[in-house]
């Protein structure tokens, strides 16, 4: 039996051999997408404001808590099924798909990828208790988690300790530095925040990366900055700044020293932003068929398939995501704490072909619908902007993933040139 006969449209991981709860998922992603986050998402981009009315629908359906597991009151849905369901919806709306893997990334490696990083008993009990309350925050309040990386250094990048820092007082931590590039700045109720560890000695360390939780009610934190980028405009991604911000203990979502352990362990956490580029690909192919066909509501039924030089595009359009598909969906099956070489090498390939290859595919489609293509009432010029961006993201841009490929290809562990 070809269990994705069940399903009333081709997913954008391609028709594979899903679970019944990965078919009960991407049906709603798709629905909702469909009949609700296309028709909004020009608004986000003309305005560069945040879809909170998707967020409104993401919780009500219950997917803001797609990774919590069902004992805490989630849908229990493991890293695969999220990439597959996050691909779904970057096919409908780019800014929603981004900002959505922000948080839930929260949530998943606080979850189920926490739960393959080694740990101490005490500091198993301790991360148990305390995701307990963030996971309760998510599923009976609605909250929403940012996960704000980037300080225009390269500690996001994973190869310095980064200049936030937080220093341990009596029941908390004090926070101090700035972010850039916060995506859902303004619209977030926590900011799970990387920051180094002052431990007072001057010399600041990437093992002791902590990941905290800032309520956006805190004391000494501030949002400033104007955001009127190229693309992914609705992320609204300003900066944050932390002004001896005071946090309780409880605000750890990881144990002192499991971010880094983490990081070494599990590097298929930093694959999550590729799959709303992959939903880009697909909406770009789909857009271009469905032109050549005249099929595009409220234009013209002219019909462009005729024409040989197009027919070959859309072939061109289609090897090339077919290609992206299965490289994607194979990393996300292989994705797990210690991969092997050719686990790891594949995982950045797939992130690589991901990222420049939605872009491709939506710069051939502009090229391929012609003039009309790039006006704004249509999506496909908005697209190609948002898709350009991918390439962009630490801490995995597509120059760091040729490099660590490279690298990690010719060196093996602990070798060096004399």
């Amino acid at each position: 039996m070809n269990v994705v006969a069940s399903l009333s449209f081709t997913p954008a991981v391609g028709d594979l051999p899903f679970t019944a709860q990965q078919r009960t998922l991407l049906t709603l992603a798709h629905a909702l997408g469909r009949d609700k986050f296309a028709a909004r998402a020009p608004q986000w981009d003309e305005s560069a404001s945040f879809p909170f009315a998707n967020y409104d629908d993401l919780r009500e359906t219950g997917l803001l808590g797609l990774c919590i597991p069902e004992a805490h009151g989630g849908l229990g849905a493991d890293y695969a099924t999220y990439m597959m369901v996050a691909a779904e919806i970057g096919r409908f709306c780019g800014a929603t798909a981004l900002t959505w893997n922000m948080h839930i990334c929260s949530t998943l490696w606080t979850g189920v990828l926490a739960d393959g990083i080694q740990m101490t008993e005490t500091q198993r009990a301790e991360h148990g208790r305390r995701r307990d309350l963030h996971f309760a925050r998510v599923v009976n309040e609605g909250a929403i988690y940012a996960q704000p990386f980037s300080e225009g250094s390269a500690a996001a990048a994973g190869r310095a300790p980064f200049g936030t820092t937080a220093r341990k007082v009596e029941g908390g931590w004090l926070i101090n530095g700035k972010k850039i590039f916060a995506s859902l700045s303004g619209a977030a109720n926590y900011y799970g925040v990387l920051c180094t560890e002052d431990k007072g000695d001057q010399h600041p360390d990437a093992h002791d990366t902590l990941y905290i939780s800032v309520p956006a009610t805190a004391g000494g934190f501030s949002i400033s900055g104007d955001w009127n980028p190229l693309g992914m405009r609705g992320t609204v991604s300003r900066n944050l700044t932390f002004k001896d911000v005071f946090v309780g203990d409880d605000e750890q979502l990881m144990p002192r020293g499991i971010y880094f352990k983490g990081a070494q362990t599990w590097p298929a956490m930093f694959f999550t932003l590729s799959p709303t580029y992959l939903g880009i690909a697909n909406a770009a192919y789909d857009f271009t068929v469905r032109y050549l066909r005249g099929e595009v509501p409220g234009e013209p039924p002219v019909k462009r398939r005729q024409y040989p030089t197009k027919q070959i595009a859309v072939a061109q359009m289609r090897i090339q995501l077919e290609s992206m598909r299965s490289l994607f969906t194979r990393a996300i099956a292989e994705a797990k704490p210690n991969p092997s070489k050719d686990e790891k090498l594949r995982l950045y390939a797939a992130h690589y072909s991901v990222m420049e290859g939605a872009n491709d595919i939506a710069r051939l489609a502009l090229r391929t619908c012609g003039g009309q293509s790039m006006m704004k009432h249509l999506p496909l010029e908005r697209l190609y902007r948002d898709s350009r961006c991918g390439a962009l993201m630490l801490p995995w841009t597509a120059e760091l993933i040729l490099d660590r490929m490279g690298r990690e290809t010719l060196y093996e562990a602990g070798e060096r040139d004399e």
